[in-house]
């Protein structure tokens, strides 16, 4: 669905792949726009019973197995790629090792991003569970388990994965030249959050943030998502206006790719505060144009990869240190105009045409060729 991170990445690798050659095809869930494009190989939606309204408003539909559906799509294909670890990759993993087909698996999501948008942040026994049956099901049938962060890589080996692990990104379309936006220097300073709104992209961080700063009249607050945290967040950020906290009223919104490119031009700072992230590329595209981040770092969150400096880190969920790396990116304009720059030429690694050269590879090396 529109706005799901997983699905856009997943789109995204079938394109590049079609344009290097490849023919790729998809099985998934329909798409529930009868007159958009559809999967190649289309499933039915599968309703989870009462979890179904909170999965929708995360931007997910899952698919319903067909085991007719799953052996035209294996018997056509030479190498099966499975995208996550749920029922319906089990069932189709077990289905290709039965006609021989090899597969390999991406590890789009921890079991922490589930269990936190079900009010269990702290379910340590349960996201053990489920990784492990994650593994058994999934991922140790594969010959090659791709990880989009080297953070990915060390949870799997804590865990005991047993493919063969290969450290790609998702990567981005990266432009033949790189043309950062000034950094604007005027107050409101635009401070821009993009990413979903839910418990563990952690919105509420920044929102804490600004009863500890002291340029909080001079902010101007920009989310750019939905979730099913939206209310809140919305109530939230009316009672910092209402006691004049906030000068400006934050805005809320869902954006186009282009529309993010303009608001990440606009921006001063970028804000990551997720403590649970396989990646973040949402981060690595507003960086691209310019914007400085300041990410939240920890254990689980592979985005404070893409900081250059202290300055750009804060942890986890803390909301005074958060006020403090925006008060210090105000008080230094100087320097927030040179690094933004930098910050546009350090996404260069992140080259999606090199990724997808490499899951080419994790192919081949999959058939044995």
């Amino acid at each position: 669905m529109r706005g799901n991170g997983i699905c856009t990445a997943v789109l995204a690798l079938c394109r590049r792949l079609k344009e290097s050659g490849i023919e790729a095809r998809l099985m998934a869930c329909e798409n529930p726009d009868p007159s958009g494009p559809q999967p190649e190989y289309p499933l039915k939606h599968f309703k989870f019973p009462f979890f179904e309204p909170l999965i929708y408003a995360n931007g997910f539909r899952y698919a319903t197995f067909s085991r007719h559906t799953a052996t035209e799509a294996i018997g056509w294909a030479d190498v099966v790629h499975l995208c996550e670890g749920f029922p319906l990759e089990a069932m189709t993993v077990k289905l290709a090792r039965k006609m021989g087909k090899p597969c390999v698996g991406t590890y789009h999501l921890f079991t922490e991003n589930i269990m936190a948008n079900l009010g269990m942040r702290k379910a340590r026994l349960l996201n053990y569970l489920v990784t492990l049956w994650w593994r058994k099901s999934v991922y140790d049938r594969c010959t090659h388990v791709h990880c989009p962060t080297e953070t990915v890589k060390q949870y799997l080996l804590e865990n005991d994965f047993a493919a063969k692990m290969c450290v790609i990104t998702n990567g981005l379309d990266i432009p033949e030249k790189i043309a950062p936006a000034e950094a604007p220097q005027e107050a409101p300073f635009v401070v821009l959050c993009i990413g979903r709104l839910s418990y563990e992209k952690s919105q509420d961080t920044l929102l804490e943030a600004m009863k500890y700063s002291k340029y909080a009249d001079k902010i101007q607050l920009h989310f750019a998502g939905k979730g099913p945290y939206q209310k809140k967040y919305e109530k939230m950020a009316a009672k910092l206006v209402k006691d004049n906290v906030l000068r400006h009223q934050p805005h809320f919104g869902f954006y186009n790719a282009e529309q993010l490119k303009t608001l990440s031009r606009s921006a001063y700072l970028y804000i990551h505060c997720a403590w649970v992230e396989v990646e973040g590329l949402s981060c690595a595209e507003a960086i691209m144009e310019g914007v400085v981040p300041v990410i939240a770092e920890g254990k689980l969150t592979a985005t404070s990869q893409f900081a250059l400096d202290e300055h750009s880190l804060f942890p986890e969920r803390d909301a005074r240190a958060l006020a403090e790396r925006i008060d210090w990116w105000i008080e230094h304009p100087a320097e927030r105009k040179a690094m933004g720059p930098k910050y546009a030429e350090s996404v260069k690694k992140y080259n999606a045409q090199e990724a997808t050269d490499q899951i080419i590879q994790m192919y081949k090396d999959s058939i044995g060729k």
